[in-house]
């Protein structure tokens, strides 16, 4: 029933919470209900939980590409699905999804298997694109604006709900585990830029996919971005701890790791460990505080 699910109303728009507010595997669905037409984005396993909801949606938004983003989307085979331009290839087939993970053949097989069973997984060849600075109108003067804050995904979009002044930043989900960027399509210096263009967003609600929930006070907002955008250094710090005691390959490092404990063994966090760090020791390079050996190991400058 769709009343046991935990919601909160702000004007025309309806967040409706996942599991432990949205926690990975599942994710938090919000309903945008203009005079003309209604919008869902993203759908979260919740949503499996919400039939009579997604059943009134004349469309739904992506605010981007994961496995987690689309665990009911087989519940809207007929709606219009819209998706970034630079994500909406991974929307439409298993190739191309594949690409935007960039993870090993035996991991992508398996990976496969699991979302398919656990997320109802189906590509959407029908997926439509859509930019940054798309306006959807949803008619009574209420209106969704797309702002492409890449880095999560090289489509990672924010849906701003407007006049209402509510951004559903998906998966910068203000969290302590920090800013995550271990896919093929995930950018490091994509991602500082678009914390930065979030921190100048004239918003009054802003909501994630998981974890955070709803933050309804802008200074609350502005601290924990403040927090989790400083995660991004710390990283960098503890890099080139990892790099005292001399030179070591990129493959040592990601060993080591980076992002995730000791024992924590999903199937991507080999490969997130290793793209992560990759995307860090270049920014180091860059900025002159590392170097690249000869032999391929990596030292501090």
């Amino acid at each position: 029933m769709n009343e046991a699910i935990p919601s909160v109303t702000f004007g025309p728009v309806t967040v409706y919470f996942g599991d432990r507010s949205g926690k990975y595997p599942d994710g938090n669905q919000l309903v945008v209900r203009g005079a003309e037409a209604v919008a869902v984005f993203d759908t979260p396993l919740v949503a499996n939980r919400l039939p009579q909801v997604l059943a009134e949606a004349d469309l739904a938004i992506l605010g981007h590409v994961h496995e987690d983003h689309m665990a009911a989307l087989h519940l809207l085979p007929q709606r219009p699905l819209f998706v970034h331009e630079a994500d909406v290839a991974a929307a439409r087939s298993w190739e191309a999804m594949a690409r935007h993970y960039g993870y090993d053949d035996a991991v992508l097989q398996a990976l496969r298997t699991r979302i398919e069973r656990q997320f109802h997984y189906r590509p959407r060849p029908d997926a439509i694109a859509y930019a940054d600075g798309h306006v959807w109108d949803l008619g009574g003067g209420v209106r969704v604006r797309a702002l492409h804050l890449p880095g999560h995904t090289a489509g990672h979009t924010a849906l701003v709900v407007e006049p209402e002044g509510l951004a559903f930043i998906g998966d910068i989900d203000l969290s302590g585990f920090g800013p995550y960027y271990g896919d093929a399509s995930s950018d490091l210096g994509a991602f500082r830029r678009s914390l930065a263009r979030l921190a100048d967003l004239s918003a009054r609600v802003w909501v994630t996919s998981h974890h955070k929930g709803v933050v309804a006070e802008r200074a609350q907002f502005l601290a924990m971005l403040q927090a989790y955008t400083a995660c991004l250094d710390e990283r960098s710090e503890r890099l080139l701890q990892m790099l005292q005691g001399g030179p070591r390959t990129l493959a040592d490092l990601a060993r080591e790791r980076l992002l995730y404990p000791p024992g924590h063994d999903e199937l991507w966090v080999a490969s997130a460990e290793l793209r992560t760090i990759a995307l860090h020791l270049d920014e180091l390079l860059a900025a002159g505080r590392v170097r690249l050996l000869e032999d391929g190991r990596w030292m501090r400058d």
